[in-house]
C-alpha cells in the first residue's frame, strides 16, 4: 500500500471513530442533580450516589451524564435550578431534601424525580401513597420524628440536669413547622423547657447560640438541615466555643468535632436513590418503585469533645455506639 493510501485510510478511521464518539456522547442519559448545599460538604454522599449507579451498571461520564445543580445553603435558588434542569431535558433528576423535592417536583410532571427526605412525602404532597407513588415521584425517606424523639433522649443521657434543651431549626426548610413540633413532643416527654431558636444565614447561627445561653440552655438539638450541613463547621465551633452539648443528625459532625450524633445514614440513602435513578434510566417508572425507608441508623460519639465539656458519657451508651471518637 502505497503511503498517501495508507494515509487517507488512517485519517479516514480517526474520522469515523470521532463521528461515532461524539453519537455516543450525544446519546448519553443526563441525570440532574438537584442539592441544597454544595459540594464541598457533600461529596461523600455523591460518591454514594454513584455507587448505587453503578449497581445496575451506570457508571458516571462512561455510561451517564450528571449534571450538578447547588443551591449553597441559598434555599431560594431552588425552584430556579429545577427549571434548569427541566428545560435541558434531563433524563431523571434527583433532589435531596424535601425543599428541593417540592422545587423538581413543582417543576415538571412528565421529568422522572428520585427524592431523598427527611420528612414525610406523603404529607409533604411529593407522593400519593409510599407502597405506590403517582405519577413522576419516587424516592427514599428517613424515620423522621422516631429519630428527633431519639435524639433528645440520647442528650438527656449525657447531659440529665439540662433543664431547658434548645432546637436550633432553619425557618426556610419545608419541614420546618413539622421537626419543631415534634421537638416540643419529645421536650415534654422529657419534662424539659423547649428553646426554639432560628437561624438561615451565618450571622443568625451566631446569634442563636448568643440567645441560648440567654435562654438558659443546658444543650441543644440540631435540625436535620442541608444549610446547616454546609456551615458545619461554624455550628462545631461554636458549640464548643459556648460549651453546650449539642447533638446532630449526621456523623460528618462529631468528625469535626461535634459532641454526637444520631440519625439515618446518609450514604445508605443516596446510594439506594442511586440504584432508584440507574433502574428508571433503564426503564422503570417511578409507580414501579415504592417509596423506600431508610432504616439504617448510626450513633456516633467524639468521646475527645465530652471530655472538654466536663461530660461522662455513660458505659451503656458507649457499647451502643457505632463509633466513638476518642
Amino acid at each position: 500500500m502505497r503511503r498517501r493510501e495508507f494515509l487517507l485510510l488512517i485519517n479516514g478511521a480517526a474520522t469515523i471513530w470521532s463521528m461515532t464518539a461524539r453519537a455516543q456522547q450525544r446519546t448519553m442519559p443526563v441525570v440532574g442533580f438537584l442539592d441544597p448545599t454544595s459540594l464541598d460538604k457533600y461529596a461523600p454522599f455523591v460518591a454514594a450516589f454513584r455507587n448505587g449507579l453503578s449497581e445496575v451498571g451506570f457508571v458516571e461520564d462512561r455510561d451517564v451524564t450528571i449534571e450538578y445543580r447547588w443551591a449553597e445553603g441559598k434555599y431560594d435558588r431552588l425552584p430556579m435550578m429545577a427549571a434548569d434542569l427541566v428545560k435541558r431535558q434531563v433524563a431523571v433528576i434527583v433532589a435531596t431534601g424535601i425543599t428541593a423535592a417540592r422545587a423538581a417536583k413543582a417543576a415538571t410532571e412528565t421529568i422522572p424525580i428520585v427524592f431523598n427526605t427527611g420528612g414525610d412525602p406523603v404529607k409533604f404532597g411529593l407522593v400519593g401513597s409510599l407502597n405506590r407513588p403517582e405519577r413522576n415521584v419516587t424516592g427514599v425517606a428517613s424515620l423522621g420524628k422516631v429519630l428527633v424523639a431519639k435524639q433528645f433522649e440520647l442528650l438527656h443521657e449525657i447531659v440529665p440536669n439540662a433543664d431547658a434543651v434548645a432546637f436550633l431549626v432553619n425557618q426556610n426548610n419545608a419541614v420546618a413547622t413539622l421537626d419543631t413540633s415534634d421537638a416540643r413532643a419529645a421536650a415534654a416527654a422529657l419534662k424539659k423547657k423547649l428553646i426554639v431558636v432560628k437561624a438561615a444565614t451565618r450571622d443568625e447561627i451566631e446569634t442563636a447560640f448568643r440567645s441560648i445561653i440567654e435562654q438558659g440552655g443546658g444543650a441543644v438539638v440540631v435540625q436535620t438541615d442541608p444549610f446547616f450541613l454546609g456551615r458545619r463547621d461554624q455550628i462545631v465551633a461554636l458549640a464548643a466555643q459556648t460549651r453546650i452539648p449539642a447533638i446532630y443528625y449526621l456523623s460528618d459532625y462529631p468528625a469535626a468535632g461535634g459532641l454526637m450524633s444520631y440519625g439515618s445514614s446518609l450514604a445508605d440513602a443516596l446510594r439506594l436513590v442511586g440504584n432508584y435513578t440507574g433502574r428508571l434510566l433503564k426503564g422503570a417508572t417511578p409507580a414501579d418503585l415504592p417509596v423506600q425507608q431508610s432504616v439504617k441508623v448510626e450513633l456516633v460519639i467524639n468521646l475527645k469533645t465530652a471530655k472538654s465539656l466536663g461530660l461522662t458519657v455513660p458505659a451503656s451508651l458507649l457499647a451502643a455506639a457505632d463509633e466513638v471518637i476518642e
